[in-house]
């Protein structure tokens, strides 16, 4: 399989062309295939889903191998004890749902618990919300795949068995010991013998090793009893979520000081869910609900359709501007409104009217910045009579108290999160948002089980007038935000990244590219980026920074300075310099070949056969 696929992607570099907007050739090629493109954070991920592809797998049966794959090898950004919300557009019933994929708080966790501090912490045994990763990967696989959950660790068991370890994780491993050393178990599942594993060498887990073998076993005694498939991945996952490895998980948690409960675990079903949606220029966008930050992007893209930004050209400064005074306002309602829709009223038909996005789009000034958080008054908007006669001054409403960065000081760049995008030739498409139990701050390992916990319990607020605020078995409105994208019915593209808040972003930046400026795939995700830093920060105290944009200088000194004419408090990065890692994989609805791309600025992988 290694040798087929390194023949495709030569013959992709070789046929790759560029439509669209004069530019520099990319650094990489567009992938292009007619079996499958499977595009993620690192080559074992890749290869996890391309294996299951070779092997008779469908999108599904892949995106969920790279997802268990990934739980081992991307601990830097990403473990077993975390999260992973999905998107996925079924060939078989014609139809995008949402497997939600977030853990909600432990029953015992309230604000109380926190008192004095600006959050809830990041990390250590009062870090996680309950893992949501085996549940979500279970749910997909019996619902929508073909394969077994032998067939889909089999990967992620061989790779906790051991891999060469690689620079980027051996350099993350050393800059993070001092922060892991408090965490025994995670010093030895980590740093054996108490040292960072250079790259090259074989670095092994054989308590995660052992706990997804459990999982496994937990399975095949299912089938062997007679159960089907569907019982029997259901038997699996339950092996995680009640029995040995539960009360394992829970023991360890509540030794360190933690608060989760064995009946935590064992009451934890995901689901799945209608996806929210909105249709851009002729393109369905399909995003989770606001439990999650995804329909920000869908407000994003509703207040830009009132712009030609085709004609004030990619990358412009006009263009610039627009964009990013369109993802202030839309990021206002997030911070206002989102929150878990079984504890709170989301007015979310309102924020997604296109009538509600004709009139906040008024607020924008085509020729200054705003430095307000400025959320507006949905409500009128949210019944299907409503229309566009609503008076502007009921748009606006006060923003929740947000604290901001004060000058000169730097916030922590958020522990992060991977991505994982497959496409297959009967026209499935997976969209995965995988995250948490990483090692930004310390990460915090359960025991003996291998597994990191996970680190989201700092995205819920702790003020009571939130509509995001810490409630036990409430999911926190979390920024991991997979996509999919339809065209007249069919499969055109699944899409994701890490960068916490920055997502959305930089997701419809790659998604205007394609959409409004025609360029190739591989080229929209390489373009020059601006992120803005003006929303409140999903992690640690929650603080903004009102009117700051970052900008990569690959956009060139003009460009930067009219957006800082406007008013824009710039911070130029270098060229790719942005925090995010895009990936991408679909099929073009003119050719009909599938394609994919993978952003450079993280060394993301793609692979099209």
């Amino acid at each position: 399989m290694r040798r087929a696929l390194a023949a495709a992607c030569a013959c992709a570099c070789a046929a790759v062309s560029f439509i669209g907007v004069d530019a520099a050739p990319p650094l990489r090629p567009e992938f292009t295939g007619s079996r499958a493109v499977v595009a993620a954070g690192r080559s074992f991920t890749v290869d996890a889903g391309a294996r299951l592809i070779d092997e008779g797998g469908n999108a599904i049966d892949a995106g969920v191998a790279s997802i268990f794959a990934a739980a081992v090898v991307e601990i830097s950004h990403f473990g077993l004890g975390g999260e992973s919300p999905i998107i996925i557009a079924s060939a078989r019933d014609r139809k995008v749902v949402v497997i939600n994929g977030q853990g909600p708080a432990p029953n015992d966790a309230v604000p109380a618990l926190f008192k004095g501090q600006p959050a809830p912490p990041g990390n250590g045994p009062l870090g996680a919300t309950v893992p949501a990763v085996v549940d979500a990967a279970a749910l997909a696989l019996s619902q929508y795949g073909t394969k077994s959950l032998a067939d889909v660790m089999a990967p992620a068991i061989a790779l906790a068995d051991g891999f060469p370890m690689y620079e980027f994780l051996s350099h993350y491993l050393e800059i993070e010991r001092e922060n892991c050393l408090p965490y025994p178990a995670t010093m030895a599942t980590y740093y054996p013998d108490g040292r960072v594993t250079p790259a090259g060498e074989i670095f092994r887990q054989p308590n995660l090793a052992r706990t997804l073998r459990a999982i496994v076993a937990a399975e095949k005694a299912a089938l062997a009893a007679g159960r089907s498939r569907v019982d029997a991945i259901r038997a699996g996952r339950d092996a995680f979520y009640t029995g040995d490895i539960a009360r394992r998980i829970a023991a360890a948690n509540r030794d360190a000081g933690g608060v989760m409960t064995e009946a935590d675990l064992a009451s934890y079903r995901g689901r799945i869910e209608e996806p929210q949606t909105t249709r851009y220029r002729g393109y369905d966008v399909y995003k989770a609900g606001p439990w999650n930050q995804s329909p920000v992007l869908l407000q994003t893209l509703n207040l830009l359709e009132g712009f030609d930004l085709a004609t004030m050209g990619p990358q412009s400064a006009d263009a610039l501007h627009v964009i990013a005074e369109s993802i202030k306002l839309a990021y206002a309602d997030r911070d206002r409104y989102y929150g878990d829709p079984d504890f709170v009223d989301v007015p979310i038909r309102g924020l997604l009217s296109k009538a509600y996005a004709d009139a906040r789009r008024r607020l924008i000034d085509l020729a200054s910045a705003s430095r307000e958080h400025r959320p507006g008054d949905p409500q009128p908007f949210n019944h299907p009579a409503s229309s566009s006669s609503v008076r502007l001054p009921s748009l606006l409403v006060a923003p929740l108290a947000t604290p901001v960065v004060e000058p000169g000081s730097l916030p922590r760049e958020p522990g992060d999160t991977t991505a994982i995008q497959v496409v297959d030739a009967e026209g499935n498409l997976f969209s995965a948002t995988p995250s948490s139990g990483w090692l930004l701050g310390g990460a915090f390992v359960a025991g003996d089980t291998g597994v990191p916990m996970g680190n989201r319990m700092q995205a819920f607020r702790l003020d009571p007038a939130s509509p995001n605020v810490l409630q036990g078995g409430k999911r926190p409105r979390t920024t991991l935000t997979p996509t999919v994208v339809m065209k007249d019915g069919a499969p055109f593209l699944a899409i994701g990244t890490p960068g916490g808040d920055s997502q959305d972003q930089q997701i419809l930046l790659v998604l205007l590219n394609v959409i409004d400026f025609r360029m190739g795939l591989q080229a929209a995700i390489e373009a020059p980026r601006v992120n803005s830093l003006h929303p409140e920060s999903s992690f640690d105290d929650h603080r903004a920074q009102p009117g700051v944009l970052e900008a990569e200088s690959s956009l060139g000194p003009d460009v930067l300075a009219a957006l800082r004419a406007r008013g824009h408090d710039l911070r130029v990065r270098s060229p790719y310099g942005i925090s995010t890692g895009i990936v991408a994989a679909g099929r073009d609805p003119v050719t009909r070949q599938l394609r994919g791309g993978a952003d450079p600025r993280r060394e993301r992988y793609v692979v099209a056969w």
